[in-house]
């Protein structure tokens, strides 16, 4: 195949995936609802995932600590993927499995919100961090892909992404993020 056709195949993809987000609509608007009432209560989000799914969350925790579109006070997200020595000393200590749970832990409170990113939403720190943050009384969501995996049943809020090939996942992740920032910053 050549690279125009691989192309237009890989936009068409995406096309057809972003078109097929219409149905999660009000999902999407329930979760970012629930991100202004974590922020308006004094809370914080916290956001995690694994390699393309940590940067999206550090994505998502820099465009509301930051902006999105519009000036306005900094909020308070932090992206759990970041801080290396706590990464690595929680792995080395505790195991792989733990990073976010163990960060969970010692930053959640009830008034929080809780998002992990996985393709799959089976990886096995993120379902932990849930299951901690879930412990502790915050807000979780999952955004996935596929089935939903285990974070389907876990989560208050699901986003499944209606595809299982993780680039289109999480080019839809994306889109959503970047559209939670939107209505968190709407008057």
């Amino acid at each position: 195949m050549s690279f125009d056709n691989l192309l237009k195949q890989a936009i068409h993809e995406h096309q057809s995936v972003i078109a097929a987000l219409e149905p999660l609509v009000p999902r999407i608007a329930a979760v970012a609802e629930a991100m202004r009432h974590c922020l308006k209560s004094g809370g914080k989000i916290l956001l995690m995932g694994n390699g393309g799914s940590a940067a999206d969350s550090q994505h998502i925790a820099a465009e509301i600590v930051g902006r999105y579109k519009k000036e306005r006070k900094g909020m308070p997200a932090i992206a759990l993927t970041t801080d290396t020595s706590i990464l690595t000393s929680v792995g080395n200590d505790y195991g792989f499995d733990f990073i976010f749970s163990r960060q969970v832990e010692a930053l959640c409170t009830p008034n929080d919100l809780v998002m992990g990113f996985s393709t799959s939403g089976n990886s096995r720190n993120v379902v932990l961090a849930i299951e901690k943050a879930k412990e502790i009384g915050a807000v979780t969501v999952g955004m996935t892909g596929g089935t939903g995996g285990k974070l389907a049943s876990l989560c208050e809020h699901n986003l499944i992404m209606p595809s299982a090939d993780t680039p289109r996942i999480q080019e839809a992740h994306i889109f959503i993020g970047h559209s939670l920032c939107d209505l968190v910053e709407a008057d």
